[in-house]
């Protein structure tokens, strides 16, 4: 089969489109023949190097849509044939008897694509319990799409925050697919929503496409007054952040009494300064998020199949072109998801 792998760190020049083995299911395990498979920034973190063993020659992909093509010994529930995706965020069952219904806790959790081999290929295997039929609602691009920024954005929105109804929000980074996900879910809270951005085209497809109750371009404004004027003076209750060091310090002061700081990610940095007065003295909560659930993203597949929420495509590439799609998205040229497809297939 055909697939993008890496052998070693660096930059994208280090994506080669090559002829490698088909897998083959084991015991438990599902061959998928994959139809499309998205983009996430963690692609290119792993490329570029995050200190983290990975097995090598590496195949990134987390969120994968594909048919089902074989069955390992011992599967029941799937056929060949069916539609489905896999659920990025998957433990190795070891630990689950001591985190149920919180998997991301546990000392094995692990991404797909990330610590075990993904979807930049014809073909992919992971364990049949990670696999969720899905149907024909949306194309195999859209449900690519979905799985591991809508389950991120809810387990911090939904989960962690508390989100509520007439709470107000601020969602940094709105272009990229983490952050469209975070104002889909907070507009069908009920929440109020600002969206921040370098890029006025960003923005206004923020206002027309996603109904953010307000924009803010960061580089033509000062983000805390913007946010006081819209608070009236009282502060965000959530700020939903994924960006990091660039805007750390204004999220922090954009929070009100008592509000709420969420991360996951670290587009422009991998350390802040955290002043611990400003953080104590002001009650501010500061999550860390990483992931979510199985029955979080369960939740995420109802919402999907109801159309209540929609995946946002912004190209879709050939699998030979996954560098070119890296650069996009490391350009921060992107609205929405990157979607690869298999050069033989359809998307």
């Amino acid at each position: 089969m055909k697939a993008v792998i890496f052998r070693h760190h660096g930059g994208p020049e280090q994506l080669k489109y090559v002829s490698v083995r088909t897998p083959k299911p084991g015991p438990g395990e599902v061959l998928i023949r994959v139809k499309a498979v998205a983009l996430n920034h963690l692609d290119i973190w792993m490329r570029q190097g995050l200190g983290v063993e990975i097995p090598m020659p590496h195949i990134s992909g987390s969120d994968v849509c594909g048919i089902v093509a074989k069955l390992g010994e011992g599967v029941s529930g799937l056929r060949p044939g069916d539609r489905v995706i896999i659920s990025p965020g998957q433990t190795g069952g070891r630990y689950d008897h001591l985190y149920p219904g919180h998997e991301n806790l546990c000392p094995d959790f692990r991404i797909f694509g990330f610590q075990v081999q993904g979807g930049y290929a014809e073909y992919c295997v992971t364990e049949a319990r990670h696999v969720i039929p899905v149907s024909a609602n949306l194309s195999h691009t859209e449900w690519a799409a979905i799985p591991l920024t809508f389950l991120t954005a809810y387990h911090m929105l939904l989960t962690r925050a508390r989100l509520e109804p007439g709470q107000r929000v601020v969602v940094n980074g709105c272009g990229s697919g983490l952050g469209i996900a975070a104002i889909q879910l907070a507009k069908l809270t009920g929440a109020s929503v600002m969206a921040t951005s370098r890029s006025d085209h960003k923005l206004r497809r923020a206002r027309t496409e996603l109904h953010a109750d307000e924009t803010l371009n960061i580089t033509k404004a000062n983000m805390v007054e913007a946010v006081m004027d819209w608070t009236a003076g009282r502060g965000a209750d959530v700020v939903f952040d994924h960006v990091g060091p660039a805007l750390w310090e204004a999220s922090m002061q954009c929070l009100r009494r008592g509000g709420c700081l969420l991360n996951a990610g670290a587009t422009t940095g991998p350390a802040v300064t955290i002043p611990l007065r400003a953080l104590y003295g002001r009650n501010i909560t500061i999550h860390g998020c990483y992931m979510g659930t199985r029955a979080e993203l369960n939740r995420i597949v109802e919402l999907a199949e109801t159309r209540r929420i929609k995946p946002i495509i912004d190209k879709v590439y050939p699998l030979a072109q996954a560098r070119a799609a890296q650069e996009r998205m490391d350009n921060s040229e992107h609205f929405g998801k990157l979607v690869l497809t298999p050069d033989s297939m359809t998307g």
